[in-house]
């Protein structure tokens, strides 16, 4: 059996927002009502996964245990872009030649963006 990573689904407290906000970093498209309380974005590039937002009455607290992990041909331009349209900054982190950063969305989830793998 092979399984297929169709969605990752992010808790929010404003799932329509959140929504809007990933769509814009990854060029996604928000499907279905905008306002409904669990609002699906589709990938802005062939193959990549579904983000799926739900409305909860509550945050979670602590460190998300599944976050997502994303690259960029030019890790430092990418995290300022996305620093400058509401994520923040969390930590940079670097071992074994592997160096990223940790971002957090509107709503406190966090994000890692890399630069290329070598």
């Amino acid at each position: 059996m092979t399984l297929t990573v169709e969605m990752v689904t992010f808790d929010a407290l404003d799932a329509p927002m959140l929504a809007r906000w990933w769509a814009a970093q990854t060029g996604g498209v928000v499907q279905g009502e905008p306002d409904a309380p669990f609002v699906v974005v589709s990938p802005g590039t062939p193959g990549g996964p579904n983000l799926g937002f739900q409305q909860v009455a509550s945050p979670t607290r602590g460190k998300n245990r599944v976050h997502v992990d994303l690259s960029a041909p030019d890790r430092a331009a990418e995290v300022a872009r996305l620093t400058g349209d509401g994520a923040t900054f969390v930590a940079d982190h670097r071992e074994d030649g592997f160096a990223w950063t940790v971002l957090a969305d509107p709503e406190g989830n966090q994000f890692c963006v890399s630069g290329p793998h070598s």
